[in-house]
């Protein structure tokens, strides 16, 4: 369960007080998620999200995820709002981390993923970044070309070959081949950054809402396509499934069409998003938090998929012509 800060009834009483929603009725941790802490709150208002910000989010960056959060929203995108305090503010204290309440959305994460959810999740896609791309505030992508390097030698000195002895010289390899190619002047702005399938609820077959922004950046388009292509078109046993990739493909593009720079450098942005998450799993693994209820997602299941990005040489691979 993704709880690392325990929050106590009279702490919850008095974070409460500033807000508008009445009593507490339950508050109750949730599994997903792994870098924040969070809580299904019911009050007499309704169902929330109530979300404690742990050390490793940057407490200047809260007011670019829940001012986007907020100006999606306004768009028309499924997104949930924060919820505002009495004194305006969104962003509160409880239990000595930053918090905020956030709106709850109905729908589910789904687990079977079909080719539907695919071409709804390209939909999706393109609309928040067409969205997006009149919010005002920037953040830079933390997580992208220069982060890998250091991640790469923090996990060097955690022991990094306990998963095997040519993984690390195999992730140094890769770097320094996309340090060497990463592509520049790229269509950019708001991307996710992290739209699992966890992240996102549908409901009688549409999407009903998109969560989890506290990886939102500006960044390319196209990286966050590479994103999704990871993690939604593999299956279970890794093989690729070319046809969940095309229907994703074809649904961005109805919505916002692709540039010929785009489609040509997709499987390099594609190899980048496999080692963002191989990189950060990886380092996860090896420095495991005590006593925390989450546990560490397999390195290696990304290593497989930047394997098979590497061997791709054009997008016909994902599906397009």
């Amino acid at each position: 369960m993704a709880v690392y800060t325990e929050v106590s009834e009279d702490e919850l009483d008095v974070f409460l007080e500033q807000y508008d929603l009445g009593q507490a009725l339950s508050c109750k941790g949730i599994a997903e998620g792994v870098e924040n802490s969070n809580y299904l709150l019911h009050t007499e208002s309704g169902y929330f999200i109530l979300t404690l910000y742990e050390k490793r989010v940057n407490a200047e960056d809260l007011p670019f995820f829940l001012g986007l959060m907020e100006h999606l929203a306004a768009g028309g995108f499924m997104s949930p709002r924060p919820i505002t305090a009495r004194d305006g503010e969104k962003l509160k204290e409880i239990a000595g981390r930053p918090a905020a309440i956030i709106e709850f959305l109905d729908g589910r994460s789904i687990r079977r993923i079909t080719p539907m959810h695919c071409a709804l999740l390209g939909q999706t896609l393109a609309q928040l970044h067409t969205i997006g791309s009149s919010f005002t505030l920037k953040r830079p992508n933390t997580l992208s070309l220069s982060s890998w390097r250091p991640l790469y030698e923090a996990c060097l000195e955690s022991d990094g070959t306990a998963l095997g002895p040519d993984l690390l010289p195999e992730i140094e390899a890769e770097i320094t081949y996309l340090e060497d190619h990463w592509p520049e002047g790229l269509p950019a702005g708001v991307i996710h950054a992290d739209l699992f399938p966890d992240n996102i609820f549908f409901l009688k077959d549409e999407v009903s809402g998109v969560i989890d922004y506290y990886f939102a950046c500006n960044d390319f388009f196209a990286y966050d396509l590479a994103i999704c292509l990871n993690a939604w078109c593999f299956e279970s046993d890794g093989s690729f499934n070319i046809t969940k990739a095309r229907k994703l493909l074809n649904g961005y593009r109805e919505v916002r069409p692709f540039s010929q720079k785009e489609l040509e450098f997709l499987p390099l942005l594609c190899r980048g998003a496999a080692i963002r998450f191989l990189l950060t799993r990886l380092y996860d693994w090896l420095n495991q938090i005590e006593g925390a209820l989450v546990k560490p997602k397999d390195p290696i299941e990304y290593y497989r998929k930047l394997r098979f990005h590497q061997a791709v040489t054009n997008v016909a691979a994902y599906g397009l012509d």
